[in-house]
């Protein structure tokens, strides 16, 4: 079985969008130098998921909703689970990659695991790792970090039901324009 991992790119006051949803800031590394680069790619050899290695990913309805399905797919090419209360109107639709989940982040990634196999989950928001946290279902947390400051905007972390959360040693591996910081999750 795969890892459920939470991976997001964040701006070094902890910020992973700006207060309007913007994240131009947060994301502009990806494709820095890297002429052609696909989505996952890292110049600097962190792929926080190397090829294959991605079975699902879930994230809530909002992120759905604010990314309009992804124009139907996914960048990464895997299924996603969708932590919602009730399924958008129109939905399923037929030949896309998402499953509604409606009893929560539990069943979500309980879904999501199904549809991995051994594969890893990657958990795309931050309130989704926050629920995920508080039930002790993230193995690995990879921050992508960002040398911007937002001063404002979506936390990454704001409000952890169960804190404090002592992490193991991260692994450190600096890039163009980010640093990666992976920390596996204590149980």
């Amino acid at each position: 079985m795969g890892s459920v991992v939470a991976s997001m790119s964040m701006s070094l006051d902890g910020f992973v969008a700006g207060p309007d949803d913007e994240v131009d800031h947060v994301f502009a590394w990806h494709d820095a130098g890297r002429p052609g680069a696909g989505a996952g790619a890292r110049a600097d050899g962190a792929e926080v998921f190397p090829p294959g290695s991605l079975g699902s990913l879930v994230c809530g309805r909002r992120l759905f909703e604010l990314t309009n399905a992804w124009g139907g797919r996914h960048p990464m090419g895997v299924p996603v689970v969708v932590v919602t209360h009730r399924v958008p109107d129109g939905w399923p639709r037929a030949g896309t990659p998402f499953t509604f989940v409606t009893d929560g982040v539990a069943g979500a990634v309980r879904r999501a695991r199904e549809l991995a196999g051994d594969r890893d989950v990657a958990l795309a928001t931050p309130s989704i790792t926050r629920q995920c946290l508080a039930l002790g279902l993230v193995d690995l947390i990879a921050v992508d970090l960002v040398p911007v400051l937002l001063g404002e905007g979506v936390p990454f972390f704001a409000g952890l039901a169960k804190a404090p959360l002592l992490l193991g040693t991260p692994a450190v591996v600096a890039g163009e324009g980010v640093t990666h910081l992976r920390y596996p999750v204590g149980r």
